[in-house]
């Protein structure tokens, strides 16, 4: 099973689910980073909250390390590979894997747009490499998760309007007019896209509404706890863990990495609830 660094899982859970991850890549001013293989989730935090730091920049993963994966991964003696890639729609990854591919022709590789990020393509992937772990057949992993991608519930809530702006994805004038007001933005990725769930003011409000957002959610097979460096993020859980009725020592608690750090900013939290098929 391969992913790639947009999934923020932890070496740990890589690992233990055999997957491999490819490395996006992140920039601070000119030094060139591989995601996870040249700077670890708490190397990127200390670098991008160290006084005078340039702001990271990133790039998607290169076609030649998404062939180098799947060499290897033949080599191990793989007879088909199944590449669960960050969204289309949020960076140029998966056209690397495609490219990929394409050079090893005649080879079975099946590459599935998750049409999320972090652990919403994180959870994914293990889900995914689960399933190939007990025999299941490449057609129907892909099957399975092409199905289950519209179910993710991801919500995750802003500290500071200083990273979407610094990124583009909002101007200086709204940044400056969310800074007056307070506003703690909660954004969540619906049909592939990043979207605003809610524009609560305060940060206690925005608490208050995360937990809100996952109220409806049923039968959760998969929590995952996001984190960038927020203080509260323990009690957050907590809360989560009784709403949903879910086992809160079954949650994953993961510090979103490079590859994804960059556009959410220090401060923010959240989660991912991967549902039961059949909810």
């Amino acid at each position: 099973m391969i992913t790639d660094s947009a999934s923020d899982l932890t070496p740990a859970q890589a690992e233990a689910g055999n997957v491999t991850i490819v490395p996006l890549l992140v920039y601070f001013g000119d030094k060139e980073y591989r995601a996870g293989a040249d700077m670890s989730a708490e190397d990127f935090w200390a670098e991008l909250t160290r006084p005078g730091a340039p702001f990271p920049r990133t790039s998607a993963a290169s076609p030649g390390a998404f062939k180098d994966a799947y060499d290897k991964a033949f080599a191990d003696g793989a007879d088909e590979i199944v590449c669960v890639t960050v969204g289309s729609k949020l960076s140029a990854t998966i056209k690397s894997a495609q490219v990929a591919a394409e050079m090893l022709k005649g080879k079975p590789i099946h590459i599935v747009d998750t049409e999320s990020a972090s652990l919403g393509q994180g959870l994914l992937a293990l889900t995914a490499a689960a399933m190939a772990a007990v025999g299941v057949s490449a057609a129907e992993i892909v099957q399975n998760i092409e199905r289950r991608r519209a179910g993710v519930q991801l919500y995750i809530v802003l500290d500071t309007l200083e990273y979407l702006k610094r990124g583009g994805r909002i101007s200086a004038a709204q940044a400056a007019i969310g800074s007056v007001l307070s506003v703690k933005p909660i954004i969540t990725i619906d049909e592939g896209v990043v979207e605003t769930a809610d524009r609560p003011r305060t940060r206690s409000k925005a608490r208050a509404r995360l937990l809100e957002l996952f109220e409806g959610v049923k039968q959760p097979e998969r929590v995952a706890i996001l984190d960038c460096k927020a203080p509260e993020v323990a009690s957050f859980a907590d809360d989560l863990a009784q709403q949903l009725k879910f086992p809160r020592d079954e949650m994953t608690f993961n510090l979103v990495g490079p590859s994804v750090g960059p556009h959410v900013g220090p401060g923010a939290y959240g989660a991912v609830v991967l549902p039961r098929l059949d909810a």
